[in-house]
């Protein structure tokens, strides 16, 4: 595919995207089942268009005096804004998009002027709730996230992970936020196929998050909790911490999230049980530790997730929050005493985060505040925040 083939195709994406309710990663793949003539770079190339756009949704549209509801204004204010020659993709060429109008510039506006909420890609309903985030985190939210890899312990030293990686043209550095960090520096596109990830050597993980799995502390021996699991990264980099040694459980209210866990843990030489919703109330006081990585805005994640930006609103934000105090209310009861609970969301927003914890604190005033910890941007990984406590 010719580069004006590929943004129309990112174009087509985000109507899809536009007119329905699948997550834009459904959407791409989706796309791809359906042109397999494109191959792998094509898709690669096509995907980062989409979400490049639509990272940068509102701004983009400004730029190209367009509106946020339409793919092809959204795409070509993409392109205006990484200074792209947008006459020559719209082309009109056969399988391009069509030639640019009169009422389309192919120059264009400068964002300085734009207001913040635009020039920053955030909804304007959200200025309230984002209070405390700093410019440079939502700017930082705007661009492509890194890839951050984390060293299975359970398999490898760090020093084997890096030599089996630049030996299949993985480059990688090591990163101080969490003790098995590595990102990729060059031939990212060789990781899923690589012996190292294959083997279980590492796992694609980012670094904040890695860095919270750190923070909880499990040690050998103890019997954890990740009562909100999903595909399982943190319960994977917690059995790594404990060194194989004592009772990793994982859960989640919709199982479904967790149908890889098994096969990954498998890879990764970690032993991890799976528990059902109607086991949990057998295992009052059961755990060391438990982890809440509740469901939230994902707002320390939306350069990689951007579409969860923009579909989140003021009642589901409401909701979240809802939740989040009753996972750390049901999980409290989880705990053995004298055993911890972690608190962990990948939100950058306070009412997420600290608002949630010092809620915790009012309903529990005998358990004790170990750390707390709001990882931002600027600190190299996602948004990630986290609450210890320890009951008494």
């Amino acid at each position: 595919m010719n580069p004006a083939a590929r943004v129309a195709a990112a174009i087509e994406v985000l109507d899809t995207w536009m007119a329905g309710d699948a997550g834009l990663d459904r959407v791409l793949a989706s796309w791809g089942r359906s042109h397999r003539f494109a191959g792998s770079g094509d898709r690669r190339a096509i995907a980062d268009l989409a979400y490049g756009a639509v990272r940068r949704r509102r701004s983009a549209t400004w730029v190209a005096r367009g509106s946020e509801d339409t793919a092809r204004d959204v795409v070509r204010g993409a392109l205006l804004l990484d200074g792209a020659d947008v006459e020559d993709l719209f082309d009109g060429s056969r399988h391009g998009p069509a030639r640019l109008s009169c009422d389309e510039p192919g120059v264009g506006r400068e964002l300085a002027s734009a207001p913040t909420a635009v020039a920053l890609d955030y909804p304007d309903w959200m200025g309230a709730a984002l209070e405390g985030v700093g410019a440079a985190d939502l700017a930082a939210l705007r661009l492509r996230a890194p890839l951050d890899l984390r060293v299975n312990a359970l398999k490898a030293d760090m020093a084997t992970a890096v030599s089996t990686l630049a030996a299949e043209g993985v480059a990688v550095e090591r990163q101080g936020l969490a003790p098995f960090a590595l990102r990729v520096t060059s031939g990212a596109t060789r990781i899923a196929q690589s012996r190292a990830y294959r083997t279980g050597l590492v796992e694609i993980q980012d670094l904040a998050s890695q860095a919270v799995a750190a923070m909880a502390a499990p040690q050998p021996g103890e019997r954890v909790l990740d009562l909100c699991a999903g595909a399982g990264g943190k319960t994977l980099a917690m059995a790594a911490l404990m060194a194989g040694q004592g009772v990793v459980d994982a859960h989640d209210i919709a199982p479904h999230r967790m149908r890889e866990l098994l096969v990954r843990a498998e890879r990764a030489g970690a032993a991890v049980r799976l528990v059902a919703s109607q086991d949990l109330p057998a295992a009052t006081q059961s755990y060391d530790l438990v982890m809440v990585d509740a469901p939230c805005s994902g707002s320390g994640a939306w350069r990689r997730n951007p579409d969860a930006k923009w579909r989140l609103t003021a009642d589901r934000l409401a909701e979240l929050q809802t939740v989040q105090a009753d996972l750390m209310d049901q999980a409290a009861g989880l705990v053995t005493p004298g055993g911890r609970l972690a608190y962990v969301t990948c939100s950058l927003l306070a009412s997420e985060n600290a608002a949630q914890a010092k809620a915790f604190e009012a309903r529990y005033p005998d358990w004790r505040a170990l750390a707390s910890r709001q990882f931002r941007l600027s600190d190299g990984g996602d948004g990630f925040y986290t609450a210890l406590y320890e009951r008494p």
